[in-house]
């Protein structure tokens, strides 16, 4: 086994994606390590993927090991295929450590014997020589013709769509902060991206804003005792509807019908249905995640109402009750084919105004696709392996 260490610059934002993943933030993101071993298993799934390796000591004993990779749909969004990943084969992993479980490790690069390599948030395609070829922006998709409106009428919403995705300057993973994907091949290593924290001038004044609203005295608490573990995508939950649409770049899909639209989410499995023929919530309506919504077109945009939620979490670590009510209006623009998300949540237990927000989606660049959820970010590895 070859281990080395290197110290790296870090930006503050740098944390948040290990975080974001791995719940804990215990990868050291400031140190490197190097593997040479034998692939034995690799799992897309969500929240994270993992890639399985084993390693011969010189001691000429056997060390298992896993690192972190980006969730299954954002991979396939970027070109990985589990056939790329043939058990068995030689690799080399360079990876930042888990402090706390040694068996543990978060991709930067993986290393094949035929030479080639793989970068934590690269985009890569099938070279016509055979292997892959990496792509410094988007993948080249082709876009299929749709019609703008149904027969009906209304804007044609049906289809799959998906944010762009937001990548690291250094596509293995190891600074420069956060970037939309059409922008990195302008970008240099180092430069700090959107999601950089910013430096100096201290705390804003005021109160701490939520969505633009402040906390209640209740939401306040429930804030201050959030623990990693109360965050429901950490036990392959839903967190909201307003959360999940877009947050790790999911692909979702929508389907109209006479009286319902179908939207479901890439993200943990939620699927929604939009009542387009009834005015209000029926009392009779169990509570749920998803929520109970009605829909009503007003021109162009399509209004959602959504009331009837279990008490759940908004956004971590805002928490929500069973009074919330969010709505949402969804507008497509005919000309690049966009659809913009604006939404506006209410809870009076919870937030002293108004939680507002909007979001952009395209037509997705891979189809929609319902990936397993199994959350290992809480295991440790190396108490795993030796059972």
């Amino acid at each position: 086994m070859v281990r080395a260490s290197a110290c790296l610059v870090l930006t503050v934002a740098l944390a948040a994606p290990a975080f974001a993943h791995h719940g804990a933030g215990t990868f050291e993101l400031s140190k490197s390590v190097t593997f040479a071993g034998t692939l034995t298993k690799i799992e897309f799934i969500n929240p994270h993927s993992w890639l399985y390796f084993e390693v011969k000591e010189a001691d000429g004993k056997v060390s298992r090991h896993r690192c972190e990779m980006r969730s299954a749909h954002v991979l396939r969004r970027s070109g990985w295929t589990k056939e790329l990943f043939p058990v068995g084969q030689q690799i080399t992993v360079e990876a930042a450590p888990d402090r706390l479980d040694p068996a543990s490790c978060y991709l930067n690069t993986i290393r094949f014997a035929n030479g080639s390599h793989m970068d934590r948030y690269g985009q890569y395609v099938r070279a016509p020589e055979g292997g892959i070829k990496e792509v410094r922006g988007k993948l080249p998709t082709a876009v299929k013709a749709r019609e703008p409106r149904r027969p009906s009428g209304e804007p044609n919403i049906s289809g799959d769509w998906a944010p762009e995705q937001v990548v690291m300057v250094d596509p293995r993973g190891s600074g420069g902060g956060l970037v939309r994907l059409s922008t990195v091949a302008e970008a240099k290593p180092g430069e700090r991206g959107q999601g950089a924290a910013r430096r100096g001038g201290g705390p804003p004044a005021g109160p701490r804003l939520y969505g633009g609203s402040e906390l209640t005295p209740l939401g306040e608490k429930a804030a201050a005792e959030f623990k990693r573990e109360d965050n429901p995508r950490f036990s392959c939950q839903t967190t909201s509807i307003t959360f999940d649409w877009t947050f790790d770049g999911p692909v979702n899909r929508i389907t109209q019908n006479k009286d319902t639209i179908v939207i479901q989410y890439g993200q943990m499995g939620l699927k929604r249905t939009i009542y387009m023929n009834l005015k209000d919530h029926p009392a009779n309506v169990r509570p749920s995640r998803a929520g109970h919504s009605i829909g009503r077109w007003e021109g162009d945009v399509l209004v959602v109402d959504t009331a009837r939620f279990l008490p759940g979490v908004l956004n971590a670590p805002v928490r929500h009750g069973d009074k919330l009510q969010v709505v949402e209006r969804f507008s497509l623009d005919p000309k690049t084919t966009q659809l913009t998300r604006s939404y506006t949540a209410t809870d009076p237990d919870y937030l002293k105004g108004q939680y507002t927000g909007q979001d952009v989606v395209e037509i997705a660049d891979q189809p929609y696709a319902p990936d397993n959820c199994k959350e290992q970010g809480f295991i440790d590895y190396s108490k795993q392996v030796k059972r």
